[in-house]
């Protein structure tokens, strides 16, 4: 019997970020109290760009980003705020959308599976994914499990699972 195997990825899907994205710019327009304070948020290349008058404002912005990427099932630890800078009379806060795993993080999600999983489970590393590969199904089910028990500060996705 071959081997089954899944891929451990980091992917966030970017439509959804566009869609709750233009939802926190709609209620963002629409509430009273950023009425008349210059807030915006917007795409500026890659990253997010989020302004208004204030540092609390702008902290309010992300705060409703944050809630729209919730409702749309995207995990927070994909987005990296920045801290909130002044710009002439306003404040302006940058964030990006994380996509892929680094090395790093590779090898440490690899070197649990090794030291924690069951035996005969082999992870390796291909570009900014990981492969998980094992004869038992349920050794695949076991380190499914181990990975959701742990809190990584990156999002996973387990997908081609055969």
């Amino acid at each position: 019997m071959a081997d089954s195997s899944f891929d451990i990825v980091s992917k966030v899907e970017r439509q959804e970020v566009d869609n709750a994205l233009n939802q926190a710019a709609k209620e963002i327009s629409q509430r009273y109290d950023f009425k008349g304070v210059g807030a915006s948020i917007a795409w500026s290349g890659e990253n997010i760009l989020m302004v208004a008058n204030s540092e609390d404002r702008v902290k309010a912005i992300l705060d409703v980003f944050q809630s729209k990427l919730i409702k749309r099932g995207i995990s927070l630890k994909a987005l990296d705020a920045g801290e909130p800078q002044l710009s002439g009379k306003e404040y302006k806060l940058s964030a990006s959308i994380q996509e892929g795993i680094s090395q790093e993080n590779a090898k440490k999600v690899a070197k649990l599976i090794r030291d924690e999983g069951p035996k005969g489970v082999k992870a390796q590393v291909q570009g900014d994914e990981l492969r998980v590969s094992s004869k038992s199904r349920d050794d695949l089910q076991a380190v499914i499990a181990l990975l959701k028990g742990q809190d990584f500060d990156f999002a996973l996705q387990f997908v081609n699972y055969r």
